[in-house]
């Protein structure tokens, strides 16, 4: 069992940054990928970025490629998603999720939710 917990959102204007948390309980947090998705009102989650459980092997959807980095460390039990270059269309609540095995870009995939944290970026 995994329960994960999400800090960091928050309103920050285009160009800017943010850095969000997501610290897991469970001793074996290192045996889980996570991923980082998005959601705004009537749409889909959409993946943001997924790290592998060693964190040697990370994914971003284009739209976040040279921007937003993964990044995890495993002593602590928090994975990382810092966000540069903020754009309004980046405005979500991001959810990070883990799954045992290799990471996933589908939402279904996956088996334990944080319960989410608002980042607005304001034009």
């Amino acid at each position: 069992q995994v329960q994960l917990v999400e800090t960091g959102g928050g309103l920050v204007q285009a160009g800017g940054s943010l850095r969000l948390s997501c610290a897991a309980s469970g001793r074996t947090f290192s045996s889980y990928a996570v991923a980082w998705f998005r959601q705004t009102p009537g749409k889909e989650r959409d993946v943001v970025a997924a790290i592998s459980w060693g964190g040697s092997n990370t994914y971003y959807v284009d739209s976040v490629k040279g921007r937003f980095t993964i990044s995890r460390d495993n002593a602590k039990n928090t994975v990382y998603l810092q966000m540069n270059s903020l754009k309004s269309e980046d405005t979500a609540v991001y959810y990070c999720a883990a799954k045992m095995g290799v990471y996933r870009i589908g939402y279904e995939l996956y088996d334990y939710w944080g319960q989410g944290t608002q980042v607005t970026v304001s034009s």
